[in-house]
């Protein structure tokens, strides 16, 4: 009966948008007040692509959960503006504009404070019967509206039960996964009138910076390519891709670490025997006759590995501090290969972005081909099928609150049509219980090999203790 009832609401969901709201951040952060002050990317902002990312939170029920010190008289919108514009004094880029320079194509933040865009809306459903599993049913056009002016954007869904989602929408120009954690939590600390816990650094070109003379190893050459807007905006796609939200219980993905360490020297992480796992999955979802190996990729944050008179700016500075890691096998191979053989493989490919030399080399490697925006060539779709796995261990759940109770969910996305791999995202559950959700754009060969394993679980409201 469940299943009917699901299946009847997500044939109808429609999202009602109602109101528009631009919040431009307090004035008092004297960078604001001038007129026209430009924040230049960095090298490493110029490997971003571009893209939208967009975080999605659902709260069961936040009018209910309204904890009435924090905003006694003010409605769950009038809180979130209030508290918005105060951030946004501290996050000034996140209310500015990217525009492009007209001397070297490239894009740049003009931090005239424009303002960021929150969207009310109204869902026809009760929160239980969205589609959790099947993200294209959900997102683009109903969870998600894309507005191009506005590099932050923010929707709010009422739900016909009480609840509410949030979702933000970041361009990639702004920051990556670590810069958009920590304006997240940010915005919730001051939603709860707490002090922020962590003082942004805007200093991109101060605190990345290539040598001189720039140099880099020769296999970068291979690796990343220079690029245009238009040709990442039309990244030949041959295959429609699927975009999918699982669940992986704690006891599974502990098993998976256990089963890829046995007999090692070391310890395999807990990404490292995932990747295994899905790297041997993924040798199901080619066509052999056409393609004989797989490539797995990881996102590799740079923060940790660059060394800094000043770590702790480092840690909050805000930008783009991301490579990539490639591992390519053998599809037999695969096949054949215990866990244990393929996490060692995993480690290793890993490896050799996780240290200094390689952020060196690469924004070195970006400045020898600047102007213009850089992307990884298996990114852009020339490298064969790929994977690329995302670790957000680190990234908040449950902590992005906003007065309104802990999140059933709090995950990533993208609504970008056109990519040249596959994308897997791992963030913690809001349960903290160390189960996972795993948000996915595959091909659909792969989708099919992944919901024929047991360790795949569809998201639903079950999982979620919706219903």
């Amino acid at each position: 009966m469940d299943c009917v009832l699901e299946n009847q609401a997500q044939s109808i969901f429609e999202v009602k948008f109602t109101r528009n709201h631009v919040v431009k951040a307090f004035t008092t952060n004297p960078l604001l007040q001038k007129p026209h002050h430009i924040l230049n990317l960095s090298n490493l902002d110029l490997l971003s692509g571009r893209f939208p990312v967009t975080y999605f939170y659902f709260y069961q029920n936040p009018i209910a959960n309204i904890d009435t010190n924090i905003c006694p008289s003010s409605t769950l919108i009038d809180n979130l503006k209030r508290s918005l514009a105060i951030t946004l004094e501290h996050y000034y880029p996140f209310a500015g504009r990217i525009v492009e320079n007209p001397d070297t194509s490239e894009p740049q933040i003009v931090c005239d404070n424009s303002g960021a865009l929150i969207t009310e809306a109204e869902a026809n459903i009760p929160l239980k019967m969205l589609d959790f599993y099947n993200l294209d049913a959900s997102l683009q056009g109903k969870l998600v509206s894309i507005k191009p002016d506005f590099p932050l954007q923010i929707q709010v869904t009422r739900y016909t039960c009480g609840g509410a989602s949030l979702t933000f929408t970041f361009d990639h120009a702004l920051g990556d996964a670590s810069a958009f954690g920590k304006f997240l939590v940010s915005w919730s600390e001051i939603a709860r009138n707490k002090p922020i816990s962590h003082l942004p650094n805007h200093q991109r070109r101060d605190l990345i910076s290539a040598r001189t003379p720039p140099c880099y190893h020769p296999s970068l050459d291979q690796t990343f390519a220079r690029c245009t807007i238009e040709e990442i905006m039309n990244i030949p796609t041959p295959e429609t891709l699927l975009k999918r939200l699982y669940f992986i219980d704690a006891s599974s993905i502990n098993r998976l670490q256990n089963l890829a360490s046995v007999g090692g020297e070391s310890r395999r992480t807990k990404i490292e025997a995932f990747s295994a796992y899905v790297w041997k999955i993924m040798v199901k979802a080619i066509d052999r006759k056409k393609q004989s190996t797989c490539k797995l990729g990881w996102l590799v944050d740079g923060r940790t590995r660059m060394q800094c008179r000043d770590q702790n700016s480092m840690s909050n500075y805000i930008g783009n501090v991301l490579s990539v890691a490639f591992g390519e096998a053998e599809a037999d191979d695969l096949e054949r290969k215990s866990l244990q053989d393929v996490a060692s493989e995993a480690h290793e490919a890993i490896s050799k972005v996780t240290n200094e030399a390689h952020f060196l080399d690469l924004i070195d490697w970006i400045e020898c081909h600047r102007p213009g925006l850089m992307l990884s060539r298996v990114v852009l779709g020339q490298g064969g099928p790929a994977l690329v796995v995302s670790s957000g261990r680190r990234f908040p759940v449950a902590e992005v609150e906003f007065g309104l109770g802990r999140p059933v969910l709090g995950t990533v996305c993208s609504t970008v049509e056109r990519i040249g791999v596959a994308y897997m995202n791992q963030r913690p559950s809001a349960s903290g219980d160390g189960s996972w959700t795993v948000s996915a754009i595959l091909w659909p060969e792969f989708a099919a090999a992944l919901e024929e394993d047991p360790l795949f679980q569809p998201m639903t409201a079950r999982h979620l203790k919706l219903v």
